[in-house]
């Protein structure tokens, strides 16, 4: 991984490169409706304090668990005994992302929608929020952390998660095999090249024209840069669009010429 230092020089490079994000001279009308419909959409929907009031109970909760790290770890606490204050601050999404993901979600509205690594299921929840009326299933490799989380979507308007605790080369194989195509997927679980590409794979053939593949922590560290590479260049992939945190792949045939993006957000 990155030291803080490595990370922030990076973050600087990346918006020198970057485009502005308001969308001017974009010839895509997807791009552009991305840009100005969903990373530019100031509303403040009421689901943002939901779940920003969950954010802030687990911030406050002192309580410690055991994590079991099958990823890459935390740049912040490597530790296995971790307080959950520690969890809610470091390893969920932040608010920005965490609402954009929420604004993602509603404004395509996925039918389906697969998340890779719940945590304390912050970011899980404004998925969820974003859209009532679909499937939204999540996979979480800890499970003392698992347990919280199931204890959290409890709450109104988060019944329809469905929580699988396991390690996701074991859950993944047979959990696509019931599920026709995924709309949407967020991969947050295993911060290494080698498992992203492994879970991409897998999740290809269930892309449709109109499905959206997120990957989470995309620079995180020089290995997630080359899997977020290898992401890019893969044939099937019409359109990447790189946010410096998280990385956006689209497979829509209206892109007659594969595009990369970069926008400042």
């Amino acid at each position: 991984m990155y030291t803080v230092p490595q990370l922030a020089f990076r973050y600087l490079q990346y918006w020198l490169r970057a485009s502005n994000g308001k969308g001017h001279g974009t010839h895509s009308p997807f791009i552009y409706a991305f840009i100005t419909r969903v990373l530019n959409d100031k509303n403040q929907y009421g689901d943002y304090s939901r779940v920003e009031g969950l954010r802030k109970e687990l911030c406050h909760d002192k309580r410690s668990i055991r994590v079991e790290d099958f990823g890459a770890g935390s740049v912040y606490n490597q530790a296995r005994e971790r307080k959950v204050s520690s969890i809610a601050r470091h390893a969920a999404k932040p608010r920005k992302y965490g609402q954009l993901l929420y604004r993602i979600v509603r404004y395509y509205k996925p039918a389906v929608i697969l998340e890779l690594g719940t945590s304390l299921g912050i970011t899980t929840s404004y998925l969820a929020l974003g859209n009532p009326a679909a499937k939204l299933i999540t996979l979480e490799g800890s499970r003392e952390i698992a347990g919280l989380a199931r204890q959290h979507f409890s709450r109104p308007g988060l019944g329809h998660i469905e929580l699988a605790e396991g390690n996701f080369d074991s859950l993944l194989p047979s959990l696509l095999e019931s599920t026709a195509t995924v709309d949407l997927a967020f991969v947050d679980g295993n911060h290494r090249m080698e498992p992203t590409l492994r879970y991409f794979e897998a999740l290809l053939p269930h892309a449709t024209n109109d499905s959206i593949f997120i990957f989470d922590d995309i620079h995180w560290s020089l290995e997630m840069e080359k899997a977020w590479a290898v992401i890019k260049k893969h044939p099937s992939v019409r359109c990447s669009i790189d946010l410096f945190f998280i990385g956006i792949v689209v497979f829509r045939r209206e892109f007659l010429e594969k595009q990369t993006v970069e926008i400042r957000y």
